[in-house]
C-alpha cells in the first residue's frame, strides 16, 4: 500500500494536468435554496469537469457516489433517468434531472452565474478528455472503482460533511475513499477568493493572521473551522467527529464505514 504523502503528490500531479482548474471561485455565490443533488465518482473526467465549474461558482452540494462495481446510487440513476450513466445531476429549484457534463455545466451557468451565460472558456470542452483522462490516471485511478476489500454496509444514516475545493490535493485524496465507500455528503465548496488565500493553511502568501474578504463565503467558513482555514475539514453528524488532516480522516472513514472481509480458511 503506497505511503499517504505519495498518494497525496499524485493527486497534487492530477491537479496541474487541468492547469489549476477548481481552485478558485466567486467569494459571493448565488446558493440555491435546495440542495443540488450530484450522482458520479471521483476519477471521472467528466464527472471532474462539473466539479470544477461547481467550485468556480462555490456552490455546495450533495455527492451521492456511483463507483464502478457499486450498489448503493447506481441503480437510483437508472431509475430517475433511465440510464446508467455520469455525471447525473438533479437540481430540484429548477425541476431539472440531466446527464452530460457540458448540459450541466450550462445550466450550472445559466441559473447560478452572474449573467446566466456560460463563459468560453467553460462553454466546448474536447470530446476526449485527453488532460482529465491523464490526471486519473496519475492519481492511480482512485475512487473510479468500489473498494472491493470491503464488506457492503449501509450508508450513514445522515450525510457526512466535507470542506474543500477541486483542485485541493489533499482534499482529493479524502473524496476517492469516499466514492470507493460509497459515503454520500455534502459537500462544501471553499474556493480560493482573493490572491490572499492563496498558499497552505500554515504558509500563506500574505504574512500574518488569516483575514478571509468581508462578507464573502470564506468569512462564513471561518466560523466553522475556528482561527483559520484549512482543508479537508470533515464533520460527521452520525458520531459527532469533527476533525482536519487528511490522512486521518481516510484512517477515520476506512474504520468507521469500511470491514475488510475476512480470508476464507
Amino acid at each position: 500500500m503506497l505511503p499517504h504523502q505519495i498518494k497525496v503528490a499524485q493527486a497534487l500531479a492530477s491537479s496541474f494536468t487541468q492547469g489549476g482548474r477548481g481552485m478558485v471561485g466567486t467569494p459571493f455565490p448565488n446558493q440555491p435554496e435546495k440542495p443540488i443533488k450530484l450522482y458520479e465518482f471521483e476519477g471521472s473526467p467528466f464527472c471532474r469537469r462539473v466539479r470544477e465549474v461547481l467550485t468556480l461558482l462555490n456552490l455546495d452540494y450533495e455527492v451521492y457516489p456511483c463507483p464502478k462495481g457499486g450498489t448503493k446510487y447506481r441503480p437510483s440513476v437508472k431509475q430517475l433517468g433511465g440510464r446508467t450513466r455520469f455525471p447525473f445531476l438533479v437540481d430540484e429549484n429548477t425541476g431539472d434531472q440531466m446527464y452530460e457534463s457540458q448540459d450541466i455545466i450550462h445550466h450550472l451557468f445559466k441559473h447560478y452565474g452572474k449573467n446566466g451565460k456560460t463563459p468560453s472558456k467553460y462553454a466546448q470542452y474536447p470530446k476526449i478528455p485527453v488532460a482529465a483522462f491523464a490526471g486519473t490516471i496519475v492519481n492511480g485511478a482512485r475512487g473510479v472503482w468500489i473498494n472491493k476489500q470491503i464488506i457492503d454496509r449501509p450508508a450513514p444514516k445522515q450525510l457526512l460533511e466535507l470542506w474543500g475545493f477541486e483542485a485541493s490535493p489533499f482534499t482529493r485524496v479524502v473524496r476517492a475513499v469516499l466514492s470507493e465507500l460509497e459515503i454520500p455528503f455534502i459537500f462544501h465548496n471553499v474556493a480560493k477568493e482573493r490572491w490572499q488565500d492563496y498558499g497552505p493553511a500554515k504558509l500563506r502568501l500574505k504574512p500574518g493572521k488569516y483575514e478571509p474578504l468581508p462578507g464573502g463565503k470564506r468569512e462564513q467558513v471561518l466560523k466553522v473551522m475556528g482561527d483559520n482555514i484549512q482543508v479537508p475539514y470533515l464533520v460527521d453528524p452520525n458520531t459527532n467527529i469533527k476533525m482536519f488532516e487528511s490522512k486521518d480522516i481516510v484512517e477515520y472513514l476506512k474504520q468507521q464505514y469500511g470491514s475488510e472481509k475476512k480470508s476464507r480458511k
